[in-house]
C-alpha cells in the first residue's frame, strides 16, 4: 500500500494526523535549554530549591523547551510539507516535564484553506497534543503555517 506523503497544502485535509515517536528530556537538555534562554529560575535548575519551594514537589522542564523539541519531533511525514513559514504558536503548558520524562506529539490538521491573496500558498492550523510516557498531556495548544499550494501544472484541481 502505497503512504502518500504530504508536501502541499491539497495533501492535508482537516482531521489529518500525525503522531511523532518518543524523545526523553535529559539534565542536559534543561541546563542546555537554561543558558541558551538565560532562563536560571530555580525551579528548573536547582533540585533541592524545587523539593523545598515549589509545589510540583521537584525540578522541571522549562515550558518552551517541550514546546521546541515537539517541532523537532515531527514526523518524517510532516518533514515533507513545504511549509514556507510559521505564522503562530499557542501553547497551554498543561503538567510539568521532569528529566527522564519521554514526549511525543501528535498534530491534528484543524483546518487547511487557501488564500485569495496568494494562490501559491495556502494556510494550515494544526492542534497540537503533546504527552509524557504515561499518557498525561503536558501541553496542548496549535500551529499555523503558510504552506506551499501544488502547482497548476500538477493538478491542483483549478480551471
Amino acid at each position: 500500500m502505497e503512504i502518500k506523503v504530504p508536501r502541499h497544502l491539497e495533501d492535508v485535509p482537516a482531521g489529518t494526523s500525525f503522531s511523532t515517536a518518543g524523545r526523553t528530556v535529559t539534565e542536559a537538555d534543561i541546563v542546555a535549554f537554561a543558558g541558551l534562554s538565560g532562563d536560571y529560575a530555580p525551579m528548573h535548575v536547582d533540585d533541592a530549591w524545587s523539593r523545598a519551594n515549589h509545589p510540583f514537589g521537584s525540578r522541571f522542564a522549562h515550558g518552551m523547551l517541550i514546546a521546541s523539541m515537539s517541532y523537532a519531533l515531527r514526523t518524517p511525514m510532516l518533514d515533507h510539507l513545504h511549509v514556507v513559514a510559521w505564522l503562530q504558536t499557542t501553547r497551554r503548558f498543561v503538567a510539568p516535564v521532569r528529566p527522564g520524562d519521554t514526549v511525543t506529539a501528535t498534530w491534528t490538521i484543524a483546518e487547511a484553506r487557501e488564500r485569495a491573496s496568494d494562490q501559491s500558498t495556502g494556510v494550515v492550523t494544526a492542534d497540537i497534543t503533546v504527552l509524557n510516557q504515561d499518557g498525561v498531556v503536558v501541553q496542548e495548544g496549535s500551529d499555523v503555517w503558510l504552506v506551499e499550494r501544488r502547482p497548476a501544472a500538477e493538478g491542483r484541481g483549478e480551471a
